[in-house]
């Protein structure tokens, strides 16, 4: 076999990843949070490979917090299967620093993801403008991304439908000490309604709103619209995320 490639360029940054068992669910199928956890990932290698490792934004007191993520599963991604994975950043919209992605094999596209981002000061916790940010010129993909618009999830008023509780435990948490944020693909197909965690979604939305920590309970309320199934985690301090499957 040979070796993973990793690729930086001026403007983009692309790393092999070969999917197995443990990424995929009993289909063989790259679950929902393995796709979330390559794009945080890649996007933490990207800056690692320039040169701008959490450390230094963390002394810059610059970091980012993902804030949403839009992605659209254009064929599966399956076990064992080596994948490229690019991203490139895409500029400001508002508050948010956007992000985007595509996961391609030798036939093509796999996956695509767009994905907003918040600048915060990790001493304060106080949310900056993208203005602010200092650590590089922020770049713009040059390409195209077949890959939906993030969005604002909001659950309806009627019709929601109480789902379970999930206590966060010691192998949910990430360095910062808070659910990782593709952890939350995970808790979603655990408490979706059975007929639809043997599906694969055509398309998926999260917004991550709260951090949820040890020992905290999450309540997770749901509902379905058509094709699709809106789900809710409720911490003790309001929302944690609100995601969307679309089938």
């Amino acid at each position: 076999m040979s070796d993973l490639k990793e690729i930086l360029q001026e403007n983009s940054y692309m790393r092999q990843h070969q999917l197995i068992f443990a990424d995929c669910d009993r289909y063989q199928r790259a679950r929902v949070s393995t796709l979330l956890s390559m794009a945080a990932a890649v996007a933490g290698a990207d800056y690692d490979a320039r040169g701008l490792t959490y450390e230094k934004l963390y002394e810059r007191r610059e970091v980012f917090l993902l804030s949403r993520i839009a992605l659209r599963i254009h064929r599966d991604p399956k076990a064992l299967q080596v994948v490229d994975v690019s991203t490139w950043e895409d500029g400001v919209k508002g508050a948010h620093m956007q992000r985007v992605y595509e996961i391609t094999d030798g036939e093509g596209l796999l996956v695509s993801i767009r994905s907003d981002w918040i600048l915060v000061d990790p001493v304060t916790r106080h949310i900056m403008r993208p203005g602010t940010f200092t650590a590089k010129k922020l770049g713009i993909c040059p390409k195209p991304i077949d890959a939906p618009a993030t969005r604002k999830i909001l659950m309806p008023r009627e019709g929601v439908e109480e789902l379970g509780t999930r206590k966060v435990v010691w192998s949910d948490l990430d360095g910062n000490g808070h659910v990782y944020s593709g952890n939350y693909g995970d808790f979603v197909w655990d408490y979706l309604p059975a007929d639809l965690q043997e599906k694969l979604p055509r398309e998926f939305f999260i917004n991550y709103s709260k951090e949820a920590t040890l020992g905290q309970e999450l309540r997770l309320v749901g509902c379905r619209q058509g094709s699709d199934y809106l789900m809710e985690g409720l911490g003790p301090e309001g929302v944690c995320f609100s995601a969307q499957c679309v089938f």
